[in-house]
């Protein structure tokens, strides 16, 4: 993938890469939407997200691994059940010759949209 280029859709962005990590971006993709039915896509940071009352995820593709990015306090509230895996400040690393766990991305997700259920019900008071 050209690091310079710019995506304006998920598709576009899935596209660009090889067909195994095709595969398993359309997996994470189907798994986000399946927590989240209600969010919608779009590139954000040239990494596809998903949106919904504020930014809820995002993910993208490296040569080895999928990077999650569900903000640095959803892994500390994850931490135990992310262990196994590399994690940063606010993205966790799933590498690409294993299968995602797909239960727990769902949970995360969920936690998200949780979150951002809770703060639209603030900015509203």
């Amino acid at each position: 993938m050209e690091k310079s280029r710019s995506f304006t859709t998920v598709d576009q962005y899935i596209a660009e890469f090889p067909e195994n990590t095709r595969i398993v971006l359309q997996h994470m993709r189907e798994l986000i939407r399946s927590a989240a039915p209600e969010a919608t896509e779009k590139i954000s940071y040239q990494m596809p997200t998903f949106f919904w009352k504020g930014n809820l995820v995002h993910f993208a593709a490296f040569k080895n691994h999928i990077g999650f990015y569900p903000l640095p306090h959803v892994l500390i509230s994850f931490e135990e059940e992310l262990k196994n895996y590399k994690t940063g400040k606010g993205s966790v690393q799933f590498p690409l010759d294993t299968p995602l766990p797909a239960e727990l991305i769902v949970r995360m997700v969920r936690f998200r949209l949780e979150e951002n259920a809770a703060k639209s019900l603030i900015k509203k008071k």
